[in-house]
């Protein structure tokens, strides 16, 4: 609704400027300092949304009720390079070997290229994979990891180690 006043306003002004050239030499001063005080005011705004407060540290989250990292099994991951040159989809299976039903976790990989021997890390990624997977039951997931190598110096021999970094499980009711 305040948008039609405000139609309505700058049609109204822009008429009255036309028809009268008393109006417009009064309207135009008025306009052009309403204009950059509402730039001014938009330029703060977005200066001071721009710069973040001091923020405190997120606290560890704290495991379902008894459910840990080592509760956590995967299975079959297997990194297949993607349409973007440095991200790769990982598929696999996740095993929940607990009583607790899990609801997500944090899946940590290190690419390492090891074309002689020697290995060189490129680097790692961390995913959150949502997954709802019952107590003592198997679930499949995938996921995409992004990590930083030149486009022109893809891993020759790439060697891929994971974690799983959090867990998560469902709270009872």
């Amino acid at each position: 609704m305040l948008w039609l006043i405000a139609l309505l306003s700058g049609v109204t002004i822009v008429y009255f400027a036309v028809r009268y050239g008393r109006f417009r030499n009064w309207v135009e001063p008025v306009l052009s300092i309403a204009v950059a005080l509402g730039l001014a005011a938009a330029f703060l705004i977005w200066l001071s949304e721009g710069t973040p407060e001091q923020t405190p540290r997120p606290q560890p989250t704290r495991t379902g009720a008894g459910l840990s990292a080592s509760d956590i099994v995967l299975r079959d991951l297997t990194f297949e390079s993607n349409q973007a040159e440095r991200s790769y989809r990982v598929h696999g299976s996740i095993d929940n070997t607990s009583d607790i039903p899990l609801e997500y976790f944090r899946l940590t990989v290190t690419l390492e290229d090891c074309p002689d021997g020697t290995c060189r890390r490129i680097g790692d990624d961390t995913a959150l994979i949502l997954v709802r997977v019952p107590a003592g039951q198997t679930r499949p997931f995938e996921t995409f990891l992004t990590f930083p190598f030149r486009a022109d110096e893809p891993p020759v021999a790439p060697k891929w180690s994971y974690e799983v970094s959090q867990v998560r499980g469902a709270t009872r009711r």
